[in-house]
């Protein structure tokens, strides 16, 4: 009698899931979104070529190496003695790249960060350079070149044009953009107009600026007078950048103009017309061209505006740091600059954080080298390492265990 009053269970509906929080399903996205972000896989990118370097450091330490003859005796001396290393080196690189907190005065405990904004001022203005003609579709190699002509032409009016103090320094700097712009812009006519790849011109312009520096270091209008040293007269006090924060500082106001160069970059690309159409270019050069783009046009803009920050970088090192033209003045600066806006990702503040970086480790690896004597061909492996982790995100996320960005996701299940 009860079994027939009973409904069968089957009939019966499903019993409703007990309601979601909206607050988890919140913080869940948020942490998603974060673990998943670029700025993440940065981050863990240079603490995979921390822990790797660290490893490096351990292998070619001389305590390590000794007490590893023994390690099945005593293997707490080998742990010992790598952690002592590493730490030993790491602890030095902080002190010679951010603040050195054993100095005797804070004025000299702050010199290391100040020497890292020096090395990075350069950086980050041709890295810019490097980045706006990533971001138009184009591979700009030749930054090396329009530093070293930027440089020269800035020298050339630095120590020959008499004019007062502040102009002098105006015109000089607007001399090296000029001359990084020609520089760059030979490559953007060449692509445009016969369909020559960029990266192989730019690439032979940088020989081609190798060579007219060493020529114009053996002529009179450039060479000390009497002296046969490949060397260049100095620039007149007039022109000069001004010291930032004083005389025991090497920070000029070159960094001033690496901040307006980043901001101008930022309006360029993100605000301006001319910075639409680079991008659109870079994104489908066709569609563009359908739209009513010239992008024969664009192209020379685009390496006109790449190489005049590139030789805007190369008068900031001369006319701030190096006060005169030698044959090393460009350094490594111009092939840098394409890993810092690789590290970037080619975004002005990116490029900026990562010009930070990469002079800290430059001004920095110094540092540990002389105090701890650890080779400074560990922070050229740190640097490729990170560059390495940077170029390949999934690799990131796969060792850290880290999920997808959602358009990866999109895509896989479309």
């Amino acid at each position: 009698m009860t079994d027939e009053l009973v409904p069968d269970q089957a009939d019966a509906p499903p019993a409703a899931p007990p309601p979601k929080d909206p607050t988890e399903d919140a913080a869940a996205s948020w942490l998603r979104r974060v673990s998943s972000s670029g700025s993440t896989v940065t981050v863990l990118a240079f603490v995979l070529a921390l822990v790797i370097g660290g490893i490096l450091i351990a292998v070619v330490n001389p305590a390590v190496t000794a007490a590893a003859h023994y390690f099945f005796a005593a293997p707490l001396d080998t742990f010992e003695a790598a952690w002592t290393a590493v730490s030993e080196a790491y602890s030095a690189l902080f002190r010679g790249a951010v603040f050195d907190y054993q100095a005797d005065t804070f004025a000299k405990a702050i010199r290391p960060l100040t020497e890292t904004m020096t090395v990075a001022t350069p950086l980050i203005i041709a890295a810019l350079g490097v980045a706006v003609a990533f971001r138009a579709g184009l591979f700009n190699i030749g930054g090396q070149g329009q530093v070293i002509m930027g440089a020269s032409l800035s020298a050339y009016i630095g120590f020959t044009w008499h004019l007062p103090a502040g102009i002098a320094c105006v015109v000089a700097l607007l001399g090296g953009l000029f001359a990084g712009a020609v520089w760059g812009g030979i490559a953007g006519v060449l692509k445009a107009r016969t369909g020559a790849h960029e990266v192989i011109v730019t690439i032979m312009l940088n020989y081609v600026a190798i060579s007219f520096l060493a020529y114009f270091l053996t002529t009179e209008a450039f060479r000390v007078p009497g002296s046969a040293e490949p060397k260049s007269r100095t620039v007149r006090p007039e022109a000069q950048l001004p010291l930032l924060f004083g005389s025991q500082y090497r920070v000029t106001w070159g960094f001033v103009i690496a901040i307006l160069a980043a901001v101008f970059v930022w309006w360029l690309m993100s605000r301006s017309r001319i910075g639409f159409q680079y991008r659109a270019v870079g994104f489908n050069p066709n569609a563009s061209r359908t739209a009513g783009f010239s992008v024969q046009r664009i192209t020379v803009y685009v390496m006109l505006t790449s190489g005049a920050l590139a030789g805007l970088a190369g008068a900031v090192q001369l006319l701030g740091t190096s006060k005169y033209l030698t044959d090393g003045i460009a350094g490594t600066i111009g092939f840098d600059a394409i890993t810092v806006a690789l590290l970037g990702r080619s975004k002005p503040l990116g490029i900026f954080f990562a010009g930070i970086l990469y002079g800290g480790l430059s001004a920095g690896g110094r540092f540990m080298e002389a105090v701890t004597g650890t080779p400074i061909s560990i922070v050229l492996v740190l640097q490729a390492l990170v560059v390495l982790f940077i170029a390949a995100p999934s690799l990131v996320r796969t060792i850290f265990r880290l999920p997808a960005p959602d358009a990866e996701l999109k895509g896989a299940t479309a």
